[in-house]
């Protein structure tokens, strides 16, 4: 099975037709899968959008009503999916932003390479891509320049991109001992996807990493990315050289 895990906030506009991309990709692709939608306190019309669509695809759809930030609302999904999957040796979750920034097509890529032996791919995001971001480059550099004790069980050029399969099995050795009460990503925004990262990698026995091209023609809002916000996330995480600064300031 594979599970599409979506966070989501206030992304009426795209994520009725991004959903029905990833079905008829992953329809022709002929695997079993479910969407998983996190509903991060949406204040537009993505929860009445989600409902209609609840009725013509495999789509469980998850809410907070108030907003928890992405770090959280990807917690959220995974937790879901450790719960929910039948074989968590087989089955695996691919988190997708709802921005359609990233293309479901890629789905398939990542996929085929877990079915490959991988337990976790890594997108990375092309130079051309990554220059068109303000700030992105400059960040990447940093999170695997300063963040190398954290992500060292991870040998990924892009520890920042959001796009990955996760087998489940991976999931369920990570969350074993953590209560909701004690959350596996702490950080918010792109620091999280690398807090993540770190914190699966000791229990994947391989990763790998597959090329992404990202889709801005097709994005219906500006990017979120913050690169000055970026960076104070990563600073925090446990394992920079920044860290133990940050927490004594």
């Amino acid at each position: 099975m594979i599970y599409v895990c979506i966070p989501t906030h206030n992304e009426a506009r795209t994520i009725g037709v991004l959903l029905w991309k990833t079905r008829n990709v992953l329809g022709e692709f002929g695997r079993d899968y479910r969407l998983i939608v996190h509903d991060d306190g949406s204040t537009d019309e993505t929860a009445e959008v989600l409902q209609r669509y609840r009725r013509s695809l495999p789509l469980t759809v998850l809410r907070s009503e108030e907003r928890i930030g992405y770090g959280a609302s990807v917690e959220r999904l995974l937790r879901h999916v450790r719960e929910d999957a039948p074989y968590p040796k087989r089955d695996c979750a691919v988190v997708l932003q709802a921005d359609f920034t990233e293309r479901p097509d890629d789905i398939v890529t990542v996929v085929k390479l877990l079915e490959g032996g991988a337990d976790i791919v890594a997108g990375s995001i092309s130079e051309d891509d990554a220059s068109s971001v303000r700030g992105f480059r400059t960040v990447r550099w940093a999170a695997r320049t300063f963040l190398r004790k954290l992500i060292s069980g991870a040998p990924v050029s892009d520890p920042l991109a959001g796009l990955r399969a996760y087998r489940v099995i991976v999931l369920k050795k990570a969350l074993r001992d953590r209560s909701e009460d004690d959350p596996l990503i702490r950080s918010d925004g792109w620091a999280a996807n690398v807090e993540l990262l770190g914190r699966l990698a000791p229990h994947a026995r391989r990763i790998t990493e597959a090329p992404l091209r990202l889709r801005y023609d097709l994005q219906a809002r500006p990017s979120r990315f913050r690169p000055w916000r970026t960076f104070v996330g990563l600073a925090k995480l446990p394992g920079s050289v920044w860290s133990a600064d940050v927490e004594a300031a």
